[in-house]
């Protein structure tokens, strides 16, 4: 089985921001969901490994080939709608039926439809919702094999979102199509994503299945005077508050045998990230 995306050493270099080494895999037939704080370095990723953006060091392979080689096959949407705000929906697909060679023009109407995007308004008078539902039918139009989403699901309502997760369901149905999303909206990965990779300051903090993060990583609630007598190596972080002592675990269950008499609860992406972000690091 080929990899959708395998990144090998990924390091781009700014004044004041470093992203990377960055190492990471997606197997075919996944979603992988990628979350992080605003500035983490997210959107830097996507545009190297679009070839936008030149990194410093490293490869990237899309679909087994060098991204150059792939690009006809890779779907973007990135976090507003990049086309002229004097066309209309019909005259997108007028210029991009001349872009790509797979484009369908029937397929894209009936993306219009199910998204309820007239043919012949302008795109200057769509929400931004409209906008990005309109990106992504573009995206979806030329039937690619891999799909890159830049906060894909902003801006649009529970109902539609809930709509296109399912469409990127049915996208990954075969091991020969993939999907790399970048959100906000955990949520949404949690319900669709396979695998979870979180970026901190630039480097992949951690990264893995969804599921077993999940039923893995816990929320211990405790006394200070509970915090005092716990092995540091068994917490990630610890969030203090004047009411509070709460940390981050690792392995809830191997947590549970060490420290029968603390109770360690689920924990949610979200949480994994306030912790990771605000948190005391130990």
């Amino acid at each position: 089985m080929t990899n959708s995306i395998e990144i090998r050493g990924l390091v781009k270099e700014y004044q004041d921001f470093t992203l990377g080494p960055i190492d990471l895999t997606l197997p075919g037939g996944a979603i992988l969901g990628l979350i992080g704080e605003n500035g983490a370095g997210k959107t830097t990723l996507m545009r190297c490994m679009l070839g936008v953006t030149v990194p410093n060091a490293g490869t990237v392979s899309l679909l087994g080939r060098p991204r150059e080689e792939a690009k006809a096959d890779v779907g973007v949407v990135m976090d507003d709608c990049f086309f002229y705000e004097q066309l209309r929906p019909k005259d997108v697909d007028a210029v991009l039926r001349r872009v790509y060679p797979t484009w369908d023009g029937g397929l894209f109407r009936e993306y219009l439809d199910k998204f309820a995007l007239p043919e012949k308004k302008l795109i200057k008078e769509f929400s931004r919702g409209m906008r990005m539902k309109l990106s992504l039918a573009s995206a979806l139009a030329h039937r690619p094999r891999l799909l890159l989403l830049d906060e894909a699901t902003a801006g649009l309502d529970p109902v539609v979102r809930d709509e296109i997760l399912d469409e990127f369901l049915g996208f990954v149905s075969d091991e020969d199509h993939g999907i790399l999303i970048s959100s906000h909206i955990t949520s949404d990965l949690e319900k669709a994503a396979d695998y979870i990779a979180y970026l901190h300051h630039g480097k992949i903090a951690l990264s893995g299945e969804k599921d077993r993060l999940l039923e893995s990583y816990g929320r211990l609630a405790c006394a200070r005077e509970d915090l005092a007598a716990i092995d540091k190596d068994d917490l990630v972080a610890v969030r203090r508050s004047q009411y509070a002592t709460e940390g981050l675990v690792r392995d809830r269950e191997a947590f549970a045998r060490k420290y029968p008499g603390l109770t360690v609860e689920p924990v949610s992406l979200d949480e994994i990230m306030v912790f990771m972000e605000k948190g005391e690091r130990l």
